[in-house]
């Protein structure tokens, strides 16, 4: 086996358990907690504004990822994990400026809350095993785009970077915005980020300090989103008011 076909396979399992395979990086995450809460232990200052700056860095993947959801069609840019799906390539919206936006925003999403822990060699690992970890994923799925498009892939892969928006490139998607679609694909992205920092804030005072306890605000964030996640669940679930059709 090629060292090319070999990273499209790992490529490919990767795709299928891409949504479980971060959890590996807990037991790291668990050593980096002994180390955290640098701005406060260390330099004697609240770390307050960072933890701000780190959530606004993952709300701005989760809006670059709803700005990508809510103009795509039904058959692309979807949650599927056992195969490749695109039933059209899109090339107008945020497609037209990178051809990967949805990894962009998992990258700023994952940043923040790797950030957020204030360890540089835990936020260090976690930027390594995320490229190692898509750019196989990448891989993978581009074969599959070349594969099945041809040469309409290969001219949009041409001008048309793969992580690095180039701005000048956009062009207007051609389905209008569908917050409905957002609502029903990101909901538990949004989960995600407003569990993860509540529970890491509370963690993180824990290993400090030995006793855990809820801020306030991480406690409103936590609860919000909970109730959010059911809720949108339910309604995806049980009935017909997150339909869009054709999305």
């Amino acid at each position: 086996m090629t060292l090319y076909e070999k990273l499209y396979t790992q490529g490919s399992w990767l795709f299928r358990w891409r949504s479980y395979l971060p959890l590996l990086i807990l037991p790291v995450l668990l050593i980096a907690l002994n180390e955290s809460e640098f701005f406060e232990r260390v330099l004697g200052i609240s770390d307050l504004f960072w933890e701000i700056f780190c959530l606004l860095l993952s709300f701005v993947g989760l809006a670059i990822r709803c700005l990508t959801i809510g103009y795509v069609p039904k058959g692309t840019s979807g949650r599927n994990t056992k195969n490749q799906i695109a039933e059209v390539l899109n090339t107008t919206g945020m497609y037209s400026i990178v051809r990967h936006p949805l990894y962009l925003g998992n990258f700023f999403i994952f940043l923040g809350i790797a950030l957020f822990i204030q360890v540089w060699w835990f936020a260090l690992i976690c930027i390594l095993t995320f490229v190692i970890y898509y750019e196989r994923i990448i891989l993978a799925e581009e074969e599959f785009l070349r594969a099945k498009y041809g040469v309409l892939f290969i001219e949009w892969a041409e001008k048309t970077p793969a992580f690095l928006p180039k701005f000048k490139n956009w062009q207007k998607p051609v389905l209008p915005f569908s917050f409905k679609n957002v609502l029903k694909s990101e909901y538990r992205t949004f989960f995600i980020i407003s569990t993860s920092f509540p529970v890491l804030d509370s963690l993180e005072d824990l290993f400090a300090e030995g006793r855990f306890k809820i801020d306030i605000g991480w406690g409103m964030l936590f609860v919000f989103g909970t109730i959010s996640c059911l809720l949108l669940r339910l309604l995806e679930k049980r009935t017909n008011l997150l339909h869009v059709e054709g999305r």
